[in-house]
């Protein structure tokens, strides 16, 4: 169990807001801990103020006939994949390829609002979710923790997705990940294991929230007790990976936590996730075997996020596996120089890595990572090799890396 104990102003600004017209119901009331079902939660829950410390909201995805005014409500494209919350429920062996790209793209619009999280998860084949994000924040304390939870419409399966830190919020990004973190105890099978205090911070702000609205989820849906009992993953990019990898961590090792939920989740996709702990945290989560094969990390190219933090601030390691994406910039800008007729998107493969993204050595990488970014916007620098770069962080690129062929795009019409 965790060493250290937060807590929070539980204040919070009742107010009714419409939806907004074709997008859905929103849901009023205020959620309490101890409500018998998420039907009657979902009753009590209001919109809140973006301005308040805390909020939550619910949305329900609209219909495939209102997607689809003018054509049919399905055809080969779409839904991308139909039966989803079945192939969520039933998939035995992960990596996934197709749930991988259903979790990079849920963990991408989860910068976006509940509506718009809900509706792009209807395109990719979950007709009739629901989405409840929650918000808790504290600017002095750089806590800006947003947790979404996408149930299907029949109970089978449910994805817990933290938003990550805006990428192209710079100044923030870096501060929250790399300058001087604070390391807090937390005793997952070593009593000298340390995490980043900020990502252990942003988890427990919305912990107790998130663990009552996965307890509704195994009273609600189809009526038969299963509701997202059945299968549930765990996703986020940049910052919001770690925070899902930290999660997971905390449903695995706190028995109260592991009952209740933990032996429900069936694998964890991240994007883009810097690293958590010290190499003693990172010992112990890989002596868990789910943790050490269930946990699984995305890195894209030349993503610096990866890499942080960096040694200037001591000695952090990443646990589960790895899975890089190499794109060769040169042969593909060559390739661009002498037949632009040619040119296509970037290109690549993922690998499965032995050795898991080694630290930044020191601060110097960071200005290399922005120039990178850079030089990356212009034709002529485009196919210049780059060490770290934030351009590779962006999610949208780990969404068409992780695009199965045949697949158009995440709207699938």
């Amino acid at each position: 169990m965790a060493s250290v104990e937060t807590t929070r102003n539980n204040r919070q600004a009742e107010k009714s807001v419409p939806a907004p017209a074709g997008v859905g119901k929103v849901i009023g009331g205020t959620r309490k801990s101890g409500e018998s079902s998420s039907a009657e939660s979902e009753e009590r829950l209001r919109d809140a103020p973006e301005t308040e410390d805390r909020w939550a909201r619910v949305a329900k995805a609209p219909s495939y006939d209102e997607m689809r005014p003018l054509g049919q409500r399905e055809t080969a494209g779409f839904p991308v994949y139909r039966n989803l919350e079945d192939r969520l429920a039933n998939a035995a062996e992960h990596p996934d390829p197709a749930i991988a790209h259903v979790m990079a793209v849920c963990s991408a619009y989860a910068y976006s609002d509940p509506h718009t999280l809900s509706m792009i998860m209807a395109r990719m084949g979950l007709e009739d979710n629901r989405v409840e994000m929650i918000r808790s924040s504290a600017d002095a304390m750089l806590i800006r923790s947003t947790a979404c939870i996408v149930r299907g419409a029949h109970g089978r399966a449910a994805i817990l997705c933290y938003r990550g830190t805006d990428p192209l919020d710079f100044a923030h990004w870096v501060s929250n990940i790399d300058v001087e973190p604070e390391r807090i105890g937390y005793q997952a099978g070593d009593p000298c294991a340390t995490v980043h205090a900020g990502i252990y911070r942003n988890v427990r702000a919305t912990r107790y929230e998130v663990v009552n609205a996965l307890r509704h989820t195994a009273h609600a849906g189809d009526g038969t007790g299963t509701a997202g009992g059945e299968a549930l993953y765990v996703t986020g990019h940049s910052m919001g990976g770690a925070m899902a990898a930290l999660m997971t961590v905390m449903m695995r090792h706190e028995r109260r936590y592991r009952e209740a939920i933990g032996e429900r989740i069936k694998a964890v996709y991240t994007f883009g996730q810097p690293m958590i702990g010290d190499p003693a945290f990172a010992r112990a989560c890989e002596a868990d075997e789910f943790l050490r094969d269930k946990v699984i990390r995305y890195t894209y190219d030349c993503d610096v996020v990866p890499h942080l933090p960096s040694t200037a601030n001591g000695p952090f390691r990443h646990f589960g596996r790895e899975r890089h994406y190499s794109v060769p910039h040169l042969r593909d800008g060559l390739l661009g120089m002498l037949a632009p007729s040619l040119r296509t998107a970037r290109t690549g493969r993922w690998e499965e890595r032995r050795d898991p993204s080694r630290q930044m050595a020191g601060l110097a990488g960071i200005p290399l990572a922005a120039m990178a970014y850079l030089t990356r916007r212009l034709h002529a620098t485009r196919a210049l090799p780059a060490v770290y770069s934030i351009d590779d962080h962006l999610p949208q690129h780990y969404i068409s890396a992780l695009t199965p062929p045949g697949v158009r795009d995440e709207f699938g019409d």
